[in-house]
């Protein structure tokens, strides 16, 4: 028997060094071609009338490529090229990279998008923006006067609805005994309620854990047991929500049917009054999460972080905004943002909320009831910690409008700031927001 078991051992080896022997006879891939743009600065950050510069390089492996002929145009997100008074054309490279140069004069962003056709065929695009005195971008419209006290107003209502909280067993597969995880379901104002994965350490004391929420991004899906677990490995109560207050678990055709059907383009339901916009109850639900992580016997009485990218960063600021008991938030690429700002002059951010009429201006109706669901707003309320993230070339949440939000926030706050990214949440920024949070719960941990 042991001959017989030295014998396969042998020739598991065997066969693991003759595959090794293969893969180092490969001839090496064929370098490929590649387009890049980057600002004369690495922070790509500059003074409003200063210029900036845009450095365009072809290269093929490690060789960098001379005389190509590369197109670019330079656009405000509104506007590009010629139409906005800004460059467009090509540039050729020499040993040294092509240059655009461009001057931004106000406040705000400029992202140059270039393209290459190259030898073997493909057609390769890059882009890179450059903003410019982002910290002086300011309100597109003033906050209501009547803001705080609509708000108030629904949040007397929302507490005389009873939570009753449902919850049903959930236990992941690979969870150890150490954790405890429930599909949730609270109560709130109107028919949706809170539907989400609240997971929290077992065996804990009262008052000796934080809170945290995850909210989500745009689309319908099922609230992530994933996020509720993470957070409680970290020693967290944590529960992470879907924004529609819809069931969770489900198979992908029930998402899908609520796609196409009751929630089509939910973004725009309601949208000509601040009383049937579509945002109201997903706010609502914020503030009902939190009534439900804070009345757990073991939260800590100090800590409320809420965690989201997207449409869940513009949630993020919104509930730090709508409610007090929130510590800290972390918001990437914040949607929800800044409906108003083509009434300034510039792109609004997703959901594009508000339409222009016939006369080519923001429709007076929807804009006005725009103002009341403007994650900008509720931003300007929210006093405690923050960290947010922004993408200098993203159209679906534009800088502009991130920073919107980033300069009305009245306590501490950090932007990551990421000229070459699009509309994203990678890794490195996911990382950096749980050690915020974490070490925001490590500090106030501290307090007596």
């Amino acid at each position: 028997m042991l001959r017989s078991k030295w014998m396969r051992v042998t020739s598991r080896l065997l066969a693991l060094l003759l595959l090794l022997a293969s893969a180092a006879r490969l001839p090496a891939a064929d370098p490929v071609y590649q387009l890049k743009v980057v600002t004369d600065r690495k922070d790509a950050i500059y003074e409003a009338g200063s210029e900036a510069k845009f450095l365009i390089t072809v290269s093929k492996g490690d060789e960098v490529i001379p005389n190509a002929a590369v197109k670019f145009v330079v656009d405000d997100f509104l506007k590009s090229g010629e139409a906005a008074g800004l460059p467009a054309g090509s540039v050729t490279t020499t040993d040294q990279p092509g240059i655009v140069a461009v001057t931004g004069k106000q406040p705000g962003f400029l992202k140059c998008q270039v393209s290459f056709d190259a030898p073997d065929g493909k057609k390769l695009q890059a882009a890179a923006g450059a903003g410019f005195s982002p910290t002086k971008i300011g309100l597109s419209l003033p906050v209501p006067d009547d803001f705080d006290a609509f708000w108030t107003e629904l949040k007397k209502l929302l507490a005389a609805v009873p939570l009753e909280p449902q919850l049903t067993r959930a236990d992941q597969p690979g969870m150890k005994d150490d954790l405890e995880c429930f599909d949730v379901q609270v109560k709130c104002l109107g028919d949706a309620p809170v539907s989400g994965y609240f997971a929290r350490p077992t065996n804990a004391k009262p008052k000796s854990l934080p809170a945290i929420l995850w909210v989500h991004g745009a689309g319908v899906r099922s609230s992530a047991a994933g996020n509720a677990i993470q957070g409680a490995k970290h020693g967290m109560l944590s529960l992470d929500i879907n924004a529609h207050g819809i069931p969770n678990g489900k198979p992908a055709e029930f998402y899908t049917e609520l796609t196409n059907g009751r929630l089509k383009d939910y973004r725009a339901t309601g949208r000509e009054s601040r009383e049937t916009s579509y945002f109201r109850g997903m706010f609502l639900r914020l503030v009902r999460a939190i009534d439900f992580l804070t009345t757990q016997p073991e939260w800590d009485g100090k800590v409320v972080a809420v965690v989201g990218h997207s449409q869940g960063g513009g949630q993020a600021l919104v509930a730090g905004g709508l409610d007090p008991r929130v510590t800290i938030i972390a918001s990437g690429v914040p949607a929800i943002c800044d409906h108003s700002g083509r009434a300034a002059g510039r792109i609004n951010g997703w959901p594009k909320l508000v339409p222009d009429g016939s006369d080519g201006k923001p429709d007076p109706r929807i804009l006005e009831a725009s103002r009341y669901v403007d994650a900008v707003n509720f931003a300007s309320r929210y006093q405690a910690e923050a960290i947010l993230s922004v993408g200098f070339i993203d159209a679906t949440c534009p800088p502009s409008s991130c920073y919107a939000a980033f300069n009305a926030l009245r306590g501490p706050k950090e932007m990551l700031d990421e000229p070459l990214m699009n509309h994203a949440a990678p890794p490195h920024i996911q990382e950096a927001f749980l050690a915020r949070v974490l070490d925001h719960v490590k500090r106030h941990s501290a307090k007596p």
